[in-house]
């Protein structure tokens, strides 16, 4: 045994000698957790705690005459579930008694660690699992009545991640931010990074209201599918008139039949990453300016802002420290060389091309 505590066993020794890893844990498989209802919880541990009291009785009853009763002196069936009952909820009246030396040792090896087992899964239990919650129904009532404007994410992968970090690297607060993926997985990852989420096929209207879709500012549907995009799109336009929806879609063709949908824009990511790559094959200069301005915190940032009340008057191309390449008046976008935008005005936003460390 001491040897083993210094680890200088000859298996341990040899195992070291070749090379290999000690005895770890990297081997043990992880389960997943099994998720019940708070009812369904507490029934399950009802039936626990009354068998522990059908095995007090049975003890009990079948060693009676180990026993005495202050009452008449005998002890009967029901006298046996009294002193179970009474015992194991540690009340303990003393009316009923065990007299024998061999009745007192079990009472002492087998009730009393029955009696603390009862209390730990009956009572200690139930109340955590009440406490658990009725916490959680708690926080989740106070995170609806508090979420208003903020932005739902239909799809939790490689594009909704960018997504999501994109829209934090221009300001969104996370907490203003809600995934719904019907991946476990990708709901406890956009947990881990700060995002409430909700796990759940968003095809489906309670889903939906589930993450307060109706209140929602944004969403943004990023799904593997084009048929399920098109699905959700429906759903939520319907549910939310107002929103901005963004969506992602596989195949061109279907593009069309998402803006009919109720899209507000569609970014086709086949089509995107087809030129990208074509543009990179030809033009590899141009390939890699483009992806830089795709992606984020390093070098050129695309932004869009508002026209400042120094650049009121001033031409696209009379902008300082950054490049105009559209204006945005009365909500039409307009390409910086539109003679219509030739002199900036109050209340337009202009679409700039920046350093990123100089992203506001």
């Amino acid at each position: 045994m001491s040897s083993r505590a210094t680890g200088s066993t000859p298996s341990l020794i040899s195992r070291r000698q070749r090379g290999q890893r000690p005895w770890t844990h990297d081997a043990l498989v992880s389960l997943p957790a099994r998720t019940t209802s708070p009812l369904v919880e507490l029934a399950r541990r009802g039936v626990l705690a009354l068998l522990l009291v059908a095995f007090i009785v049975l003890l009990v009853y079948l060693d009676r005459n180990a026993y005495t009763d202050s009452h008449d002196g005998e002890v009967t069936l029901v006298d046996a579930i009294y002193y179970a009952t009474v015992t194991i909820t540690t009340t303990g009246y003393g009316d009923i008694t065990p007299i024998t030396p061999h009745s007192r040792i079990l009472n002492a090896v087998l009730v009393t660690p029955l009696r603390i087992m009862f209390l730990v899964l009956l009572v200690g239990t139930t109340l955590q699992v009440l406490a658990n919650e009725g916490r959680r129904i708690f926080l989740d009532s106070r995170w609806r009545k508090h979420m208003r404007n903020h932005v739902v994410v239909v799809g939790y992968g490689t594009k909704g991640r960018s997504a999501v970090d994109t829209l934090e690297a221009n300001g969104c607060n996370p907490a203003q931010i809600v995934v719904i993926d019907g991946r476990g997985t990708a709901v406890s990852d956009a947990n881990i990074r700060g995002y409430a989420a909700i796990e759940g096929d968003a095809t489906r209207r309670e889903v939906l209201r589930r993450a307060e879709i109706i209140k929602a500012r944004e969403v943004i549907i990023t799904l593997d599918r084009d048929d399920s995009a098109i699905l959700v799109t429906l759903t939520v336009r319907q549910l939310n008139p107002s929103a901005h929806v963004v969506v992602a879609v596989r195949e061109e063709d279907n593009a069309s039949l998402l803006r009919q949908s109720g899209a507000n824009a569609v970014i086709t990511s086949s089509e995107a990453v087809g030129r990208l790559l074509g543009l990179s094959a030809t033009s590899p200069n141009l390939g890699t300016v483009i992806e830089d301005l795709l992606s984020s915190r390093e070098g050129l940032e695309v932004g869009e802002r508002q026209v400042t009340r120094d650049e009121v008057g001033l031409n696209p191309g009379q902008v300082e420290g950054e490049r105009v390449i559209a204006v945005v008046r009365n909500r039409t976008l307009r390409r910086f060389y539109d003679p219509t935008v030739a002199k900036l005005e109050t209340g337009d936003q202009v679409v700039v091309v920046r350093h990123a460390a100089e992203q506001p």
